[in-house]
């Protein structure tokens, strides 16, 4: 009888892939959950901002109403856990993140591109200031109670519609007008919508993370000109600081899984050896809290 050749063990190159693909897949399926049951997340939670300024404006006192609650459950979320929202279960950034993938394969297959087409770096940090502006807007509308002028042109209320499997009804052609635009964005850059548009990212940037929560990086071993974190991030952060603290960071953690250092961790990764772990109990507490604030389309 012929002895049973043995696997060859993985090198250390060949380990850090198949754990990066490991990570990948996790987190599509972490968001192809989470967009089936949860998709109307974010419209829910920016109501809660709506609902806050129109108070304001009206010299009303503020009510404990569902959307208010929502927003102090995905602010409160964001403050212990960074923005896993935004990574891992928003609705919206998940289609980004599929339509940017869909981009690059057709511009692979068809183009014969090696890299796909996106904004030069400097743009997207111009581009991130946009979506501070748009918050500062909406909220001067909602405290003056001109929220009317906004009537039809939500592209994310035409976005809940049709996960809703709804269409929308008619005086929203150009909120239907924008969501094509920003589907087209997101072709060319990732997280389009994300880091230019979104006004809830914006709130989420604006808000403390707890230290605990945060990235950190041991930059004393990292590999001299290297620089695989900072081409992985879809936002363009600048890696170089020990700890990122930068709120415009989605925690996608697409530079942990590209690290070939494995130098930026968490205090989760930190006490778990598996880092699909925290993942996944992470995901677990997101939807009880979704579950509890009505989040869930099936509850």
């Amino acid at each position: 009888m012929m002895e049973k050749t043995q696997a060859k063990p993985l090198t250390a190159a060949q380990q850090r892939q198949r754990d990066k693909k490991r990570r990948t897949w996790l987190r599509a399926g972490v968001q192809l959950f989470f967009f089936v049951s949860m998709p109307g997340a974010f419209v829910v939670g920016f109501s809660g901002v709506k609902q806050l300024f129109l108070h304001i404006g009206a010299g009303e006192v503020l009510s404990a109403d569902s959307f208010t609650l929502s927003l102090l459950g995905l602010c409160g979320f964001t403050l212990l856990f960074d923005r896993f929202f935004c990574g891992y279960a928003c609705a919206f950034g998940s289609l980004g993140d599929a339509v940017w993938a869909l981009s690059g394969l057709v511009q692979k297959k068809l183009f014969h591109r090696k890299k796909p087409l996106r904004l030069p770096e400097r743009a997207v940090l111009w581009g991130q200031k946009f979506k501070y502006l748009l918050l500062a807007g909406l909220v001067a509308l909602y405290v003056t109670r001109q929220e009317k002028l906004l009537s039809g042109a939500s592209p994310w209320e035409v976005f809940s519609r049709l996960t809703a499997l709804r269409l929308p009804p008619e005086g929203f052609g150009v909120g239907i007008a924008l969501l094509v635009l920003i589907l087209l964005g997101m072709a060319v850059q990732p997280r389009f919508f994300c880091q230019f548009l979104c006004p809830m990212g914006a709130v989420f940037a604006l808000l403390p993370v707890l230290p605990f929560a945060r990235l950190h990086r041991q930059s004393e071993g990292c590999i001299p000109g290297c620089n695989a974190c900072k081409q992985q991030c879809p936002v363009c952060l600048k890696l170089e600081e020990s700890s990122l603290r930068s709120g415009e960071c989605i925690a996608c953690e697409a530079c942990m899984g590209t690290c070939p250092k494995q130098n930026i961790h968490r205090w989760d990764l930190a006490l778990c050896q598996h880092p699909w772990l925290p993942v996944l109990a992470k995901a677990l507490l997101f939807f009880l809290l979704g579950c509890w604030l009505g989040f869930c389309r099936f509850i």
